[in-house]
């Protein structure tokens, strides 16, 4: 599944540079759902938290129009150096991102409420139930929420695991599948996708 679509020399180039600095972005079927997702939706307008140094990034934006935009969150400047080196290298120019710099849980809040088609959260995982609460203000009628590390590999089926990473990641599992506003669907790519859509009205 993971190699089935072969990433090119840009997205390894930023993958690598990412497992320099410590960073684990998205796994290349995982990006390869999020430009699936993007495309399905017609996507113009996405929110990222946690730029993967690039990868993430650069599989949203190339299933985004030309002139689509992708607001990039991220606490670290050099991930975001390093993402944008990427995005770069990619051919992707720099009025097709904005870069914001920051704790999500300030960032988020600043944005635009029903503004964005998808929301992709790939941050601090003891977080993740508050990014949910924020992606629900931020996306339109119709739009996508998505975390990547679902599974966090494979802990959060382990009932003995009770660390605040797990427990956050289960209960941001709970609250997907059961608010009426979400249409849930859990992908076992990667590290699993958690995708919801947000109903009409």
């Amino acid at each position: 599944m993971e190699e089935f679509l072969p990433e090119d020399e840009p997205l390894l180039n930023a993958r690598r540079r990412g497992a320099e600095v410590g960073a684990t972005p998205i796994s290349p079927a995982g990006g390869a759902a999020l430009r699936f997702l993007v495309t399905l939706i017609g996507a113009r307008t996405v929110v990222e938290v946690g730029s993967g140094c690039g990868v993430s990034g650069i599989w949203l934006m190339r299933g985004m129009p030309k002139d689509a935009v992708l607001t990039s969150v991220d606490i670290e400047p050099e991930h975001q150096r390093l993402a944008k080196q990427a995005y770069q290298e990619a051919g992707l120019g720099s009025f097709r991102t904005r870069m914001i710099a920051g704790p999500a849980l300030e960032v988020l809040p600043r944005l635009t409420d029903g503004a964005y088609d998808m929301v992709f959260c790939d941050a601090q995982k003891r977080e993740y139930p508050e990014y949910l609460a924020d992606a629900l203000r931020l996306l339109r009628p119709g739009g996508v929420v998505a975390f990547d590390n679902a599974l966090w590999g494979g802990q959060v089926a382990k009932a003995d695991r009770r660390d605040p990473e797990t427990e956050a990641i289960r209960e941001v599992h709970r609250m997907v599948r059961d608010d009426d506003r979400l249409v849930p669907l859990l992908v076992p790519v990667g590290d699993g996708l958690l995708c919801a859509v947000k109903r009409d009205g």
